[in-house]
């Protein structure tokens, strides 16, 4: 069966779907995106994604494409024609197409274009590599500054994922000045002496939504929080590590650079998260 996604106001057959070479998304990555999970059919965590997807367009002053009411609606759809029960569903609005290319932004009757799909996964909540573990490398940071807009710029994140791959790792930290900002798609933890260290909200990382319910789970289950940014001889050093992320939820990670972290096995803290996070989503998904 044939996927249907969204563009701009039609539900289409994945190979029926067609946006303009002029859209700047594709000539200026003049865009943001949004990833919500889904779970036994439901939604995490969407009202968090609509709040941050409304930012991220403000911040880059495009236009809205429609209401919350109407992209819960248009989730809600796609989930329902492809039957997808564990998987997410991908939102991309970028400046629309003006009719040809130029730096300029173009003016207020040239609307938004709107894209969605769906990715099925099966059994995302029951992660191998959450049970082992993954592995990190760390390379320098060298992205823009507004690392807190959501935007389509992916493409030093996707070098990184290489980068760690050709290394044999899994993922990639960034580090600047000396401190890690973030992975590749993901915030980035570790824990000592029971307590959870993060980096603080700021330009230089995304704000995730799975990184704000997991510090609230963390607090409700009494755990300490330090937010502040880390080095990477210190995550060698820490007890345990994780990452954050809509897609992966809370991943253990047992290696930086080729050192073990703590035991080199997932430890109680991201493990027990985890398990939380898993179920007080599912309690509140829609």
């Amino acid at each position: 069966m044939s996927r249907i996604v969204y563009v701009n106001g039609q539900y289409l057959p994945e190979t029926e779907a067609k946006i303009s070479i002029f859209d700047r998304g594709f000539l200026m990555a003049d865009g943001v995106y949004e990833v919500t999970s889904v779970l036994d059919g439901k939604l995490l965590d969407f009202a968090g994604h609509s709040v941050r997807l409304a930012r991220s367009l403000k911040e880059l002053d495009i236009a809205t494409p429609c209401s919350d009411d109407e992209l819960l609606a248009i989730h809600r759809e796609l989930v329902a024609r492809n039957e997808v029960v564990d998987g997410m569903v991908y939102l991309q609005v970028t400046r629309g197409n003006p009719g040809d290319r130029d730096f300029a932004f173009p003016g207020a009757d040239v609307k938004p274009t709107l894209v969605m799909f769906t990715q099925s996964k099966p059994g995302m909540a029951d992660s191998a590599q959450a049970k082992t573990g993954i592995k990190v490398i760390s390379i320098e940071d060298i992205r823009w500054g507004r690392r807190d807009i959501k935007t389509v710029q992916l493409l030093y994140p996707s070098m990184g994922k290489m980068m760690a791959k050709k290394a044999g790792a899994d993922d990639a930290w960034m580090v600047e000045d000396g401190h890690v900002t973030e992975g590749t798609s993901n915030n980035a933890y570790i824990v000592k002496n029971g307590r959870i260290i993060t980096r603080q909200l700021s330009h230089d990382i995304l704000h995730g939504i799975t990184r704000a319910a997991v510090l609230r789970f963390a607090a409700e289950a009494q755990m300490e929080v330090e937010e502040r940014p880390f080095t990477i001889e210190e995550a060698k050093a820490a007890d345990e590590a994780f990452y954050t992320s809509a897609s992966a939820f809370v991943m253990p990670v047992v290696e930086v650079d080729e050192a073990a972290i703590g035991t080199g096995k997932p430890g109680p803290v991201a493990t027990r998260l985890r398990e939380i996070y898993l179920e007080e989503s599912r309690k509140t998904a829609i």
